[in-house]
């Protein structure tokens, strides 16, 4: 913080200078910056050229330190619940379509909210700052775990309806073998019957030799395949176990960046 003193006589006409020890503090007992610490003040003396003749200027410096208190109270701690509450959703099962949904869809509207009030409490400026950051960050990781888990629904959507072969026929003079399921048979996702079907229908297709379907595939015959070499194996019916790991690790790493930068460089 900044004030300045000048005067429209120039330079030749009247000089003025700080006298030695001229601007004090009051004791700090008698006032009080709720936001602020007073850390000292200084004063300056500068000549200004312009056209119309050089001017003196008298500057006087006041150093504050912003406090962390208020800002953690109503910024920090409740952005910092709210993405750690976002990763309980990784703990639901991932049939809980409705319950999975709202406690994503909540969470990013209380990080709005949250950034919405923390920039009402601070001056409008055109760069970033530190509670910008942050704000920002827990609200894209907050966004990141309703993204998780639309990405799983869709995969565990994809799988619920397997493509089965066309039932092979054996040349001899016994009937032909059907092994796909009967039709118009609805049959619920828990059921053991209709994985026992869909883990069929994988193995008929890696046992003969054709490149799977799908990337990611559900028996240990199709990951040595030519057609896996140089890719990585990841079963994204486990990616709630994945981000389980993922999301705290990698938000615990940004807050101490971050903290370590903040206070200390």
């Amino acid at each position: 913080m900044l004030c300045e003193i000048t005067d429209g006589y120039p330079q030749n006409e009247m000089i003025y200078k700080w006298r030695k020890n001229s601007v004090e503090a009051a004791d700090q007992k008698s006032w009080r910056l709720y936001q602020f610490d007073f850390m000292g003040l200084r004063n300056t003396t500068d000549i200004i050229k312009t056209t119309a003749g050089d001017y003196v200027v008298m500057t006087v410096y006041f150093d504050l330190s912003r406090r962390m208190g208020y800002f953690t109270i109503q910024t920090y701690i409740p952005c910092i619940l709210t993405v750690v509450l976002s990763w309980v959703s990784f703990w639901i099962k991932k049939d809980a379509t409705p319950a999975r949904t709202a406690l994503g869809i909540t969470t990013v509207l209380t990080m709005t909210t949250l950034s919405s009030v923390a920039r009402t409490s601070l001056p409008r400026v055109s760069y970033v700052t530190a509670m910008d950051l942050f704000v920002t960050v827990c609200f894209l990781f907050v966004f990141a775990a309703l993204m998780e888990y639309a990405t799983l629904n869709y995969y565990s959507y994809s799988v619920r309806r397997p493509s089965y072969m066309e039932p092979k026929r054996l040349v001899s003079n016994y009937p032909v073998l059907d092994v796909r399921p009967p039709p118009h048979t609805v049959v619920a996702l828990n059921n053991s019957m209709y994985w026992q079907d869909f883990e069929d229908a994988c193995f008929y297709e890696c046992l003969e030799g054709k490149d799977c379907q799908s990337f990611f595939c559900c028996f240990e015959e199709c990951k040595e395949g030519k057609w896996r070499k140089g890719r990585v194996h990841i079963d994204l019916l486990e990616l709630d176990a994945y981000s389980r790991v993922f999301f705290p690790t990698s938000f615990l790493l940004f807050n101490i960046v971050y903290w370590v930068g903040y206070l200390y460089l």
